[in-house]
């Protein structure tokens, strides 16, 4: 079966700074895959050369099998986006975004109208439908963001730190759409910071580290019998960071004194 993703010796380098250093990823069609490494890792170049919106370098991408900057029309139909900082038609309302944005799509108007009041009931946006996207908190604009990359029924959805300055009830709204779509049989792949989050929702794992796939797999092959948060540093070689040794705590030997 073709994989739902796959880069062959994917490169970026901006100046003098390699960003992505020759990453083969892989995500198997159907998974729910988390993409996580310390900052700076090249996580959303990666990313954003995934979906098109950079231009690599060097190196394959494929999507569904088909190539991103060969076919990219083709792609661009099977996938949906949510990318960090993410910019929005602030001037329309969350309803006339979704009506644009399915409209863009080339899909009948019967249709967009109907899928869009079915997502704004899902992401509890039905009440905020008709007020203007600029008047969104960010909890809101992420939810209408991910409305809109739905919209169309993408076989592949990219998310960029998707939980990112989210409530914690409107993260639970978005992970319960999430694991909807990836049941299924539709493929996620996100980014994130939150090991606790990513071990919870993802069955597959790549972990990046200085422009490299360090590790990817099932879950459980990255854990390895540890907490995904402790196989990640592990990992990425920072497990006895901040343990007490070394210069950390001697350069920092002030911190906490009580003042006089």
């Amino acid at each position: 079966m073709t994989d739902a993703v796959r880069t062959q010796g994917l490169f970026k380098r901006f100046g003098q700074q390699t960003a992505v250093a020759g990453v083969d990823l892989v995500v198997p069609r159907g998974s729910f895959a988390g993409l996580v490494g310390p900052n700076g890792a090249g996580k959303t170049t990666t990313l954003s050369m995934t979906t098109g919106l950079l231009r690599p370098d060097g190196g394959s991408i494929h999507i569904d099998g088909f190539d991103v900057w060969q076919d990219p029309v083709a792609v661009k139909a099977r996938i949906g986006v949510l990318p960090e900082g993410l910019r929005l038609f602030e001037r329309l309302s969350g309803r006339e975004l979704l009506h644009y944005n399915g409209q863009l799509r080339g899909l009948p108007k019967p249709e967009v109208e109907r899928r869009t009041e079915e997502l704004l009931a899902v992401m509890d946006l039905l009440g905020s439908a008709d007020k203007l996207v600029v008047d969104y908190s960010t909890g809101m604009r992420k939810k209408i963001g991910l409305a809109a990359a739905l919209l169309h029924n993408p076989a592949v959805l990219f998310l960029d730190e998707p939980f990112e300055g989210v409530d914690p009830v409107s993260a639970n709204t978005l992970v319960d759409v999430l694991t909807r779509y990836t049941s299924s049989g539709s493929t996620v792949v996100f980014s994130s910071h939150v090991m606790d989050l990513v071990e919870r929702l993802c069955d597959w794992v790549s972990v990046m580290s200085g422009g490299y796939i360090v590790a990817q797999g099932p879950l459980d092959q990255i854990r390895a019998g540890r907490t995904l948060n402790q196989a990640f540093l592990d990992l990425v070689g920072a497990s006895n960071s901040g343990s007490g040794s070394g210069n950390g705590e001697e350069g920092l030997s002030w911190l906490g004194s009580a003042q006089a």
